[in-house]
């Protein structure tokens, strides 16, 4: 590490996260609820393609990319998460790309959620004028930002009460539908309806990161044995969260209204089915939910940024914890690209980060792949029950469906997408200058001999010995400790 060890001061108080508020964290970072997945319908052109969507993408995309990310986790249990795998794989300079990209992706969907809550309260007759209304994001942000800076382990538990409200609703959809199902109508399909972009990313956004759950593995009790357990209950609560409210609300109502889905829709599928209480009450649980996203999401980014800079990758500055046990400066840094995006439309939003993602995660699977064939021995605590040639066969259905996703995108999306890539690598050769300038401090760098993807089983160890809290010698704990206020 660059620079003294600073006065010795308490290190800050941190409460390891148990399974139920992890599993309440990845159903956030995933999903939230059924919350944007009626634009599927209208897009699909009726009931039958969302619903095959939601049966058949959570075994090839949502299953695989949960498997490594329970398998990986295990293996490398710290805040770096899928940045530590990459580096193991291919090297720095690929991970920093990696880590950049995917945290401008979730900073992109982090801004969606304060301008939906908005927008859900607008559907209920509460409309704000557009200066108060981004005040009201501002306001909105500020206060949510500030309960992530309290703790992860208050946002956990906040996460499990917001799970439960915002599911509750469509227990009752659920109970209240059923006469009125016809099973007939979940076999409907306009295809000359069908919008081949909207319907893929909307059904690429509500089904993906998984892997950002594994940002938070440094803050897991025991991680090898908790993670495996979250992200399998996680994967079970996002299907049936998606396939029960759909398969009621697509059964109940005219198949000549699949038109109407747009997102919101599920308020009025309350008021059809049930009358003004329930479109009252799934609207207050879509406004809840937002919140649960908002915070889940900047769970994840923040820590990712913690993680990069315990890794040497970005200024040392983003690894200091306040007396609660979070990155404060990298919750600030989160918090500030929020407010910078929230201006822009959501269908341009879902478009940019899917691109974005969809590049972060054919890296993770390149080195998911790697390490499978070039560290077979690795200790994994958790295992995928596939051999090398297996695993790498798993990953070829979600790498086809990123590239539908990327193919379909607009020329204003790929040359977005190029211009942030362009500032990634930027930023890289300019921190890279900052660590030789010593002007800005840095925390012990992983040695980049470790990095470069050789063929030696050793190198993979050797990160690992760097990156996990227990292998740090207890006089680098210390400086640690003292530095983190």
């Amino acid at each position: 590490m660059t620079g003294g060890g600073g006065e010795d001061v308490p290190a800050p108080r941190r409460r390891p996260l148990t399974v139920l508020p992890l599993v309440a964290l990845i159903f956030y970072d995933v999903s939230g609820g059924p919350f944007g997945i009626e634009d599927s319908v209208r897009a699909g052109g009726g009931a039958l393609l969302p619903l095959l969507g939601f049966l058949i993408l959570p075994v090839l995309w949502s299953l695989p990319e949960a498997l490594i990310t329970a398998e990986l986790a295990s293996a490398f249990p710290t805040n770096a998460g899928y940045v530590a795998w990459v580096s193991a794989a291919f090297g720095p300079t690929v991970a920093f790309l990696v880590g950049f990209s995917k945290w401008a992706s979730g900073t992109l969907d982090n801004a969606l959620y304060p301008v939906l809550f908005l927008d859900y309260l607008r559907s209920s007759g509460l409309a704000l004028a557009p200066p108060i209304r981004s005040l009201a994001v501002l306001g909105l942000t500020t206060a949510l930002t500030y309960l992530n800076f309290r703790g992860l382990h208050l946002v956990g538990l906040s996460a499990l009460f917001l799970t439960a409200f915002s599911l509750s609703p469509f227990v009752a959809l659920t109970v209240l539908a059923i006469p009125k199902i016809r099973p007939s109508r979940w076999l409907a399909v306009n295809p000359k309806a069908i919008d081949p972009r909207g319907y893929f990313n909307s059904m690429f956004w509500n089904l993906n990161y998984w892997d950002k759950a594994s940002t938070l593995a440094g803050e897991v009790d025991e991680p090898r044995k908790t993670f495996p357990k979250a992200v399998f209950g996680a994967v079970a609560l996002v299907v049936g969260a998606y396939l029960i409210p759909l398969l009621a609300g697509t059964g109940a109502l005219p198949s000549e209204t699949a038109a109407e889905w747009t997102d919101g829709f599920f308020s009025e599928v309350g008021q059809r089915i049930g009358g003004p209480w329930l479109r009252v009450w799934i609207q207050a649980a879509a406004a809840m939910s937002n919140m649960g996203l908002f915070e889940a999401e900047m769970s994840s980014d923040s820590f990712q940024l913690l993680g990069m800079a315990e890794m040497g990758m970005i200024p040392a500055i983003f690894a200091r914890r306040s007396r609660h046990g979070t990155p404060t400066y990298s919750i600030l840094c989160s918090a500030t690209g929020v407010v910078v995006l929230s201006f822009m439309s959501f269908q341009e939003i879902i478009e940019l980060l899917n691109f974005l993602y969809g590049l972060g995660m054919l890296a993770v699977f390149a080195a998911f792949v790697k390490l499978r064939f070039k560290d077979p021995d690795l200790p994994r605590p958790y295992r995928i029950p596939l051999g090398s040639v297996g695993a790498a066969v798993m990953c070829v259905p979600p790498v086809l469906l990123i590239g539908t996703v990327m193919c379909l995108a607009s020329a204003t999306t790929i040359v977005v997408n190029i211009i942030v890539l362009a500032v990634g690598v930027a930023m890289y050769f300019g921190v890279e200058r900052l660590k030789r300038s010593g002007l800005v401090e840095f925390l012990t760098p992983v040695p980049s001999d470790s990095f470069h993807g050789s063929s030696s089983d050793d190198d993979v160890e050797d990160v690992r010995a760097v990156l996990l809290p227990a292998a740090v010698p207890p006089a680098q704990e210390e400086e640690v400790a003292s530095k983190a206020e």
